[in-house]
């Protein structure tokens, strides 16, 4: 009896053995994961900063095999990136589609009747931050932020401050510069921060606020010097730049008594709206690896980035944050259309 007893608990437990074996890959795949070619749509022409991370997190995602199928990128910049996030709408549900982009896909509604808003889309995640820089030209009469806006003060008329784009970023900045500096700053746009960078070494521009990737050639060159960034505290980067000059080096602009403690845009990821919980789960986790690896923190570096990761809540909080700062600037602007 004893044995049979043995012989039906061994056919039992083999059983249930086989049955948990066969159930295990099963589980193994039950979280999500793209079964088709994932789009990685670029809010941007080729070359620009947008263009050059997008290409980079696939780079990054092909060489250590994030993913079983293929990425693709596309440009689609038109519109300062209104075609793109125009697109990530049309294609609500898809979870093979990504838009990377900046805090235009959130801020363009606002100022441009686009059909379609922030909250229709999936924010998926912040990836890293853009400090801004003021910038003069070399052998200015002005040697730090405090004494351009004393000259600012006293004759507006012959300083212009040059940027990328009209309605962008960097006209937003120049508009909240003169309403807490009580100044009349006139703002010419440019097609690029590198033609902006250019024309200020020409000395055609007094100023421009560019990030610190699209100057750092003319830094180096001893064309232009970086007044001050908009940041809370000094850059983190401590090696040599431009001679003997850190990003280090840079003041701070509240401490030249700009008045802005701070000022940066974000670099983000959005899919469609109404994809899964999950599907959004599993590009957050994407996104987190793609920051992770060395060829990110490269990147970051280089470009004088600030490494910032947020998602869910956190990013949600930012960007309603960063919708309420700006809008009353947008609001004095007559550029509101809602």
């Amino acid at each position: 009896m004893r044995n049979a007893f043995v012989r039906r608990t061994s056919r039992l437990f083999l059983g249930c053995t086989l049955i948990a074996a066969g159930t295990l890959p099963a589980l193994a795949h039950a979280a999500w994961q793209p079964d088709k070619n994932v789009e990685i749509v670029v809010a941007g022409g080729p070359g620009g900063g947008t263009d050059q991370l997008g290409r980079l997190i696939q780079s990054i995602i092909t060489t250590h095999k994030f993913l079983d199928v293929n990425t693709i990128v596309l440009n689609k910049g038109g519109g300062n990136g209104a075609e793109a996030f125009l697109d990530l709408k049309m294609n609500k549900g898809d979870p093979e589609k990504l838009v990377i982009g900046t805090n235009n896909i959130y801020l363009l509604p606002l100022v441009s009747k686009l059909g379609y808003q922030w909250q229709e889309l999936t924010p998926v995640a912040a990836v890293a931050e853009d400090d801004f820089i003021l910038w003069s030209y070399k052998d200015a009469p002005w040697k730090d932020a405090k004494g351009f806006y004393a000259a600012v003060k006293a004759d507006p008329s012959n300083l212009r401050m040059g940027g990328s784009q009209s309605k962008d970023v960097d006209q937003t900045l120049t508009l909240l510069l003169n309403q807490t500096n009580n100044s009349k700053l006139v703002y010419i746009p440019f097609k690029s921060g590198s033609e902006a960078a250019t024309q200020l070494a020409g000395k055609h521009i007094a100023a421009n606020v560019n990030n610190p990737s699209e100057s750092i050639s003319q830094w180096r060159g001893d064309q232009v010097e970086p007044l001050c960034v908009f940041s809370k505290e000094r850059m983190s980067y401590t090696e040599k730049v431009a001679g003997d000059k850190s990003w280090a080096d840079v003041p701070t602009c509240h401490e030249q008594g700009l008045g802005i403690d701070q000022y940066r845009f974000p670099r983000t990821v959005f899919m469609p709206g109404e994809v899964t919980a999950e599907q959004r789960a599993f590009y957050v986790e994407l996104m987190r690896k793609v920051t992770e690896t060395p060829e990110f923190k490269a990147y970051v570096k280089q470009n004088a980035l600030v490494p910032t990761f947020l998602e869910g809540e956190p990013l949600t909080a930012y960007i309603e944050k960063d919708t309420a700062r700006v809008t009353p600037v947008f609001k004095e602007a007559g550029w509101l259309k809602n």
